[in-house]
């Protein structure tokens, strides 16, 4: 071989040599990628798992949080301004009622997995747009240095009595897991009732921004009893304020069949034409296993698990151990903007 195609060989060789690792490169998988998800769990328990999330797969998790107070309101009504463009990809709600509403709008895409039927026909959609886990119930929280046990409250209508007045306390019913409890009453009660009983609790108990900040003035010494949820409750439990959980109309001569303890689960669902539906899907997966679960109900937010494969022992009273009372959430999401009509106009000037 002459020099010429020496030089030539050696040219291609060269070429060949530079080449390859651009030809791997394209074979290689891509990058993890990002999953976009809108959240009203508060971000101290929500945080850690995205974290753990991100290190087992690496799709980095980038969350949307808001306030404590309006959270869930202000995530939905960005989801739903967003539908054209949508960026969420998954919505986490600490609550049931404005899931079912999104799902009503069309807003929600169906997703069938394994670890979504595990959970109980009650808390999960048919069609598979929603998911319900992780539940809180809702009590009343005593001062127990201020109130002596024979007077403790024993229903969530005892935040009407006027012996209480100004010394107990109730998150505005608008937003969060209040506004479900009050969506559930109206739904359970008729509208009469539900109206009456919401009118004689603006006019007798302190209205407040969120369930943490009921759950603070009773601890305090603010109020001597109020409305709120185990996780908030169990905060004030477990730094040893004087406080103690009742869990409301437990008593057989109690008015009415359908009163008892709600109990909201958390919900998951997809949000339909988001921008990363794969990662999305893997997010929601990781956050129904029995580990994540788990870890909610292990946690300073003592959730109640759903998925009966979740092993952790809850710290607070279950369906199982106390009455619940029975809620039609799909039939309460249907009643919400007739029933919100009325309780802006009861708490139009309230917290």
């Amino acid at each position: 071989m002459d020099s010429f195609g020496r030089k030539r060989v050696s040219g291609l060789l060269w070429i060949v040599l530079c080449a390859a690792p651009l030809v791997l490169l394209g074979c290689s998988p891509p990058p993890p990628g990002e999953v976009v998800v809108y959240t009203a769990l508060d971000q101290e328990f929500s945080e850690p798992i995205f974290e753990a999330f991100t290190r087992r797969t690496g799709v980095e998790v980038k969350p949307k949080y808001d306030t404590e107070s309006t959270k869930t309101l202000n995530l939905v009504s960005a989801i739903l301004a967003e539908s054209e463009r949508p960026r969420c990809d998954l919505f986490w709600n600490n609550e049931l009622l404005h899931t079912l509403r999104l799902e009503r709008q069309g807003a929600l895409r169906a997703y069938q997995s394994p670890t979504t039927a595990a959970y109980p026909a009650e808390y999960r959609s048919a069609e598979g747009e929603w998911c319900g886990f992780a539940a809180r119930a809702r009590v009343l929280l005593v001062n127990t240095q201020l109130l002596a046990e024979a007077r403790w409250p024993d229903s969530i209508e005892d935040l009407t009595d006027p012996q209480w007045r100004d010394r107990c306390g109730i998150a505005k019913p608008l937003f969060g897991t209040t506004a479900t409890h009050a969506a559930c009453l109206y739904q359970a009660w008729g509208k009469e009732r539900a109206t009456r009983f919401f009118e004689d609790v603006q006019r007798n108990c302190r209205v407040m921004s969120g369930n943490r900040q009921v759950s603070k003035a009773v601890a305090s010494g603010q109020l001597l009893f109020g409305l709120t949820d185990t996780d908030d409750a169990m905060l004030e439990v477990e730094a040893g304020s004087p406080v103690k959980i009742v869990y409301p109309d437990q008593g057989a001569d109690q008015e009415g069949e359908e009163l008892g303890a709600l109990f909201i689960p958390n919900s998951l669902c997809l949000i339909k034409g988001s921008p990363n539906p794969a990662a999305a899907e893997q997010l929601m997966e990781f956050l129904l296993s029995p580990m994540v679960e788990g870890r909610l109900v292990d946690g300073p937010g003592a959730q109640i698990p759903l998925n009966p494969a979740t092993e952790a022992k809850p710290r607070v009273e279950t369906p199982d151990s106390v009455r619940a009372m029975p809620a039609d959430f799909a039939e309460a999401a249907a009643g919400w903007d007739a029933a919100a009509e009325e309780l802006k106009r009861i708490f139009a000037t309230a917290g």
